[in-house]
């Protein structure tokens, strides 16, 4: 057979292709024993390889099944999200690869409603603003849009996560794409808070300086009660699993929904504020 050599540096999907065929070859396997495995014909394992067809979500989940990689720091998906959404931060796409199989989910944000609970048309808002400051090109923006409609879908399950949100009052009160597309997405957060596996709170500007968090932050519980912690600034992500620095932040973020309002009042200002809007 013959081999076609590929430079990984060249680009994100050569890097991927030559990461497959050297996991293969250390397995010792063919082209048609992998595929057997993965659920693929060699002639796709093959065009995967050499870079002529691009991998998908399904094809990088399979190999980390069959690789063994699905739990560890390096994982093919990880891998893939980093090729398709070149623009996100550091980490971002290995925090979305365990947001997807999280039993919890924790998210506090500054300024912009998390991403797991916007509206369509909030989160095309937001991309077409970082295009027209030049962040991203529009192909990005559009691959942020179905990313995110991804993630959104991945936690509708027979048994879905307990997701609790705080939100900084900013985030209710920034306006974003104008009346139409706020109040619907303020009408999408009362929804979200009156689904049974959901706890919504509103972290008030009177807080003042007992707010114990000055930039976003998730945290996720995994199926073995081991906690992960991803925050970001302006220009970097950090996913940190060690359990020396993500239990204090833990313990802080139940400090704040102390000081938060109640599901109830949270849920009372935000129909407030939609009054003012429509």
């Amino acid at each position: 057979m013959n081999r076609k050599d590929l430079d990984p540096d060249s680009s994100p999907q050569a890097a991927f292709g030559a990461r497959i065929r050297r996991a293969r070859e250390a397995h010792g396997w063919k082209q048609e024993e992998l595929g057997d495995r993965m659920g693929y014909s060699a002639t796709h394992i093959s065009a995967v390889e050499v870079g002529r067809k691009m991998p998908t979500l399904r094809f990088s989940r399979s190999a980390d099944l069959v690789f063994g990689t699905a739990e560890t720091a390096d994982t093919f998906e990880s891998l893939w999200r980093e090729m398709r959404l070149g623009s996100l931060l550091e980490g971002f796409p290995q925090y979305v690869g365990h947001e997807g199989r999280a039993v919890e989910i924790r998210l506090y944000n500054i300024g912009i409603i998390p991403g797991l609970l916007q509206t369509p048309e909030y989160a095309r808002v937001l991309a077409e603003s970082a295009v027209r400051r030049g962040a991203i090109t529009p192909e990005q923006a559009e691959e942020r849009v179905s990313f995110l409609a991804a993630r959104q879908a991945a936690l509708v399950r027979p048994r879905p996560p307990m997701v609790f949100v705080i939100l900084d009052e900013s985030c209710i009160r920034r306006p974003v794409g104008g009346a139409d597309v706020m109040d619907a997405q303020l009408a999408r957060l009362v929804e979200f808070a009156s689904l049974p596996n959901t706890l919504l709170q509103v972290a008030p500007y009177e807080i003042g300086e007992r707010r114990p968090f000055d930039l976003p932050v998730n945290l996720l519980t995994l199926s073995d009660r081991s906690v992960l912690c991803y925050a970001e600034s302006q220009a970097q992500g950090h996913l940190d699993r060690e359990p020396t620095s993500v239990m204090p932040m833990l313990t802080a973020y139940h400090q704040l929904q102390g000081e938060s309002l109640s599901p109830a009042a949270s849920v009372s200002t935000i129909s407030e504020l939609r009054k003012g809007i429509t």
